[in-house]
């Protein structure tokens, strides 16, 4: 089940994470009662962890504790409402700039230059060769929101080593869920006892997220979906067509898979992460979308940037101005290229009109139209409008994006070879999985919680195999690490 990496990566499915796990948890456990050695021994196990992808950025993630637990600690301190304000414009430009600079300086920068370009302005401003540090937009997003509460008074500033576990902390550290300070560092202050850990759920998510990453996603990307859309022209429009299907089922596999892995990893040293997917392609509107989608990302927008911008609190054309520019601040998040401005300016615009047609409909006082028919159109339609997001948002380029979404309507032909029929039941399993009933997963758990340790194992050890057996060789990197 546990693969060898081939790289330096520490990976969730691979042998070095499985050494270190195993580790960390006997460290936790054994450190519990002493809490300033647990919270040494956990900060330093969260910077080996982060060291193995690159140990130059643990640099980075230090300074990033330092700066921000400073600012933090004088918004608390200053008495007067403009110091307060200062010191939180240094912590949002601090956050920003560092994000910034590694994310988006060679955008910013060949953006200026091409349209500098196409006046007629030659232009050679000098790139850099930076490394995008993994993880970076996750922590930065954290670090922000700790120092948002601070000053919106939500907590206090939290002691330096507690703010130092909680931006490191490793289950999440790299790529979500994005967890608040009001939601980790109170668990901190609380007394863990591993006689009460809810394994059963842990180990539940833990070879669910394996099962989804390894047997659907890696499966999706080797054979359909990286083919496709990495040479769109040999293939046909009804290929292209499960390729985005394909995609849409991947991603979704791919980051609730870590989720999953990081929520189940926690659990099992005490900590309770908030849920990041609730079934969205059974979403009923693009909203309903972004309530299941990442939801710990979509709150952060939400509270942080939606609400920051003045929410609904203005007019209608403020209210849609902040809507669109909250999806296209949010689409720039996960990655520094247009066709992620694309992506979130899609969905701006379908909320933005989301909006619009209710309130058209309640001043007209036409009711909602119900049932299950209606349930299905909307799922339909709002499926569809997300897979043709994802279209920009996985294409190479927007010209990709562009040829693909042409090809699909003008060389639709009923040939698809490189579409095999175990592609077709992965992309099936994974629209099944979003209509499962939380009760009856909540039901399997408590069945699973009341067999006896020797049972759960046989029934662990029997569904590794079957998911080593079913996945392809190697392990691939999780998606939402690029961004």
């Amino acid at each position: 089940m546990l693969r060898l990496s081939n790289s330096d990566r520490m990976l969730f499915p691979t042998v070095q994470f499985a050494i270190f796990f195993l580790i960390v948890f006997l460290g936790n456990w054994l450190l519990m009662q002493h809490p300033r050695r647990w919270r040494v021994f956990m900060i330093i196990a969260s910077y080996v962890f982060y060291g193995f992808w690159d140990w130059r950025f643990t640099g980075l993630l230090a300074g990033s504790t330092i700066v921000n637990q400073w600012v933090a600690v004088g918004i608390a301190r200053s008495s007067m409402q403009t110091q307060r304000r200062r010191w939180l414009a240094l912590g949002i430009a601090a956050n920003l700039g560092v994000l910034g600079f590694f994310k988006y300086y060679g955008f910013l920068v060949t953006s200026v230059a091409d349209t500098l370009g196409a006046l007629g302005l030659e232009a050679n401003p000098p790139l850099l060769e930076i490394i995008l540090p993994v993880g970076i937009s996750f922590f930065t997003f954290q670090a922000m929101s700790y120092v948002i509460d601070v000053y919106r008074e939500k907590l206090p500033p939290a002691p330096w080593l507690d703010f130092s576990v909680y931006l490191a902390f490793f289950p999440q550290l790299v790529a979500g869920p994005i967890v608040r300070g009001t939601e980790f560092l109170p668990q901190l202050r609380t007394p863990r006892n591993p006689r009460y850990l809810d394994s059963s759920r842990a180990f539940y998510l833990i070879a669910i997220g394996l099962a989804k990453k390894i047997v659907i996603a890696d499966y999706l990307a080797t054979s359909l979906v990286d083919p496709v859309f990495a040479s769109p022209q040999l293939h046909s429009g009804l290929a292209i067509l499960i390729a985005v299907y394909g995609y849409a089922i991947q991603i979704y596999a791919d980051f609730s898979a870590y989720s999953d892995i990081a929520i189940g990893v926690a659990l099992l040293l005490g900590f309770r992460f908030p849920d990041n997917f609730n079934s969205p392609y059974a979403a009923t509107s693009i909203r309903d979308f972004w309530r299941r989608w990442h939801m710990t990302l979509s709150r952060w927008l939400r509270d942080y940037l939606y609400v920051g911008l003045g929410g609904n609190r203005g007019s209608r054309f403020l209210t849609y101005r902040n809507l669109m520019l909250t999806m296209l601040l949010g689409g720039l998040w996960h990655g520094a290229a247009w066709k992620f401005v694309v992506w979130g300016g899609l969905h701006g615009v379908w909320l933005a009109g989301e909006r619009w047609w209710s309130e058209r409909r309640a001043e007209a006082g036409i009711p909602a139209a119900e049932g299950p028919g209606v349930r299905a159109v909307q799922r339909l339609v709002t499926f569809h409008l997300v897979c043709f997001a994802w279209i920009f948002f996985r294409a190479d380029s927007m010209g990709t994006a562009w040829e693909m979404i042409t090809r699909i309507f003008t060389a639709f032909e009923l040939s698809a070879p490189i579409v095999t029929p175990a592609a077709l039941v992965a992309i099936a399993v994974g629209l099944a999985a979003q209509y499962v009933p939380r009760p009856a997963v909540g039901r399997l758990l408590v069945g699973f919680s009341r067999l006896g340790p020797a049972v759960q194992g046989i029934a662990l050890g029997v569904t590794l195999m079957i998911i080593d057996a079913l996945g392809p060789e190697g392990v691939a990197a999780f998606i939402y690490f690029q961004f």
